[in-house]
């Protein structure tokens, strides 16, 4: 299949970049523009992988955290300790939503790497996205969706500052068998790339509005530069692993299309068997089947030493995003009748449209 497109590829590229200029232009479609520009940066990777394995005296894959760190400080950035305590006022919901991204996301991973027979080193990617904690684009599908927008932000929150001792603990138990998993390196990795620029990203906006800058006004440059960051680290990956692209794509891009679906149904209804209301099980829904590939790209690449492990985070961010869209337009055209937004639940809401 792989050889027949891959003389298309640079009409294929060019006409991607076309699409995610026309739906950024329109506010319906603008969720999905992302998720373009990462697939048009993917094409443009297979088309010239040189354009993304060597810059000046920096090999390609060395840049990867970098880039990350800028994603987590723009996330950060968004966010506020209002945030965070709003674990106190919804105990039940953030516990139950924390508990399902966990439980359901590396144990899918686990399955479907086995059932699919995939390499020890791809398996182990599979592993670790589903190992990751939520992505921060999905508080804007959450409120596209007509979710809990609240809620998707503090289990956003939530689920990255638990991924310190989560995500080694996932990979331990489920990847320890097919591929050594450092689980300290991995812990201290995931502090320094996410945590600590996460952490500075929250205090700038607290000094922002402590001396009456109002953050919003460097949400929108800060979405651009994060969503450039992503579609670089996923250009970059694709560039390392041309090869294993072609070879293995298609069972590749099967194994994220079933992780992605299978996250979105189980978070929804292991929501809804424990009792929690429409929104907040889209938001849950959402938040288990969207994770951070970014980070799970950065950890493959740093701590595995494998762009074989980092190429399903690779796919997974822009499909993530495109599914993420659909369920969006599904969605939106269903008001839940338990719940309408309010303000609250809209303040705070990151405009970041970025994988992480």
């Amino acid at each position: 299949m792989w050889n027949a497109v891959l003389p298309w590829m640079g009409w294929l590229t060019f006409g991607t970049a076309a699409l995610a200029v026309g739906f950024a232009m329109r506010p319906r479609w603008r969720t999905n523009a992302f998720a373009l520009w990462v697939l048009a940066f993917v094409l443009a990777a297979l088309w010239h992988p040189d354009w993304f394995k060597q810059y000046g005296d920096w090999k390609g894959m060395q840049l990867i955290s970098p880039l990350l760190q800028i994603a987590m400080f723009g996330m950060g950035a968004t966010l506020r300790v209002a945030d965070f305590m709003r674990v106190l006022r919804m105990p039940r919901a953030v516990l139950i939503g924390t508990f399902l991204q966990y439980a359901i996301m590396p144990a899918l991973g686990f399955l479907i790497a086995y059932g699919l027979q995939l390499p020890p080193e791809v398996a182990a990617g599979v592993i670790l996205v589903g190992s990751s904690p939520g992505g921060v684009s999905s508080n804007v599908v959450t409120y596209l969706a007509r979710g809990h927008v609240a809620l998707s932000v503090t289990l956003t929150a939530i689920s990255t500052l638990l991924s310190p001792v989560m995500t080694p603990l996932c990979m331990k138990f489920y990847a320890g068998r097919i591929i050594e998993v450092p689980f300290f390196n991995m812990m201290l990795s995931i502090m320094q790339i996410v945590i600590v620029p996460l952490l500075l990203g929250l205090v700038a906006n607290h000094l922002l509005r402590r001396f009456r800058i109002q953050p919003h006004r460097l949400e929108r440059p800060l979405s651009w530069l994060s969503m450039l960051a992503i579609c670089l680290i996923c250009a970059i990956i694709v560039a390392d692993a041309r090869q294993l692209m072609i070879t293995s794509g298609s069972v590749m891009l099967l194994a994220v299309a079933l992780h992605n679906a299978s996250g979105f149904v189980l978070g929804y209804w292991g929501a809804r068997l424990l009792g929690l209301e429409e929104n907040v099980r889209r938001t849950v829904s959402i938040e288990v089947g969207m994770q951070n590939g970014g980070m799970a790209a950065a950890l493959a690449a740093n701590v595995l030493q494998s762009s074989g492990a980092a190429l399903a985070p690779a796919l997974f961010g822009p499909w993530m995003n495109f599914t993420g869209g659909v369920l969006t337009a599904f969605w939106r055209a269903r008001v839940p009748t338990t719940h309408r937004l309010t303000p609250q639940d809209l303040a705070g809401t990151p405009r970041l449209q970025g994988e992480r």
